[in-house]
């Protein structure tokens, strides 16, 4: 299953619903990067994203390709990549919308920090 400190690419609906199950369990902060392979921003974002994930091991941070998963990213809404989706106990806490490395960075730490408290 999930590796701590890396981003788990999700590829089936099945293994999205099991990571956001395990959240629901763990209570652990989700941090999800709806993504597509076409994308440049998404690209430039991606190596960033897992430096961060080596960082906090504390947080999930879940990779999910929206052409691979289009229902999955059709049911949160995500219309632009890359989206990045804050989940807490199967519930949206925040969102960050494009390759923004401070803003994800600063929404990471909001929420990490409250995860663990």
């Amino acid at each position: 299953m999930a590796e701590e400190g890396q981003v788990i690419g999700v590829h089936t609906v099945d293994a999205w619903k099991q990571h956001l199950e395990k959240g629901n369990e763990n209570k652990k902060l989700i941090v999800v990067d709806f993504t597509a392979s076409w994308c440049g921003p998404c690209r430039f974002i991606a190596p960033i994203l897992a430096e961060i994930a080596k960082k906090l091991p504390e947080v999930t941070f879940l990779k999910v390709d929206v052409d691979e998963l289009k229902t999955v990213a059709e049911e949160w809404g995500v219309e632009a990549m890359p989206t990045f989706l804050f989940l807490k106990e199967g519930k949206l806490v925040d969102k960050v919308v494009g390759a923004k490395k401070e803003e994800l960075q600063l929404t990471i730490s909001k929420h990490a920090t409250t995860a663990a408290a």
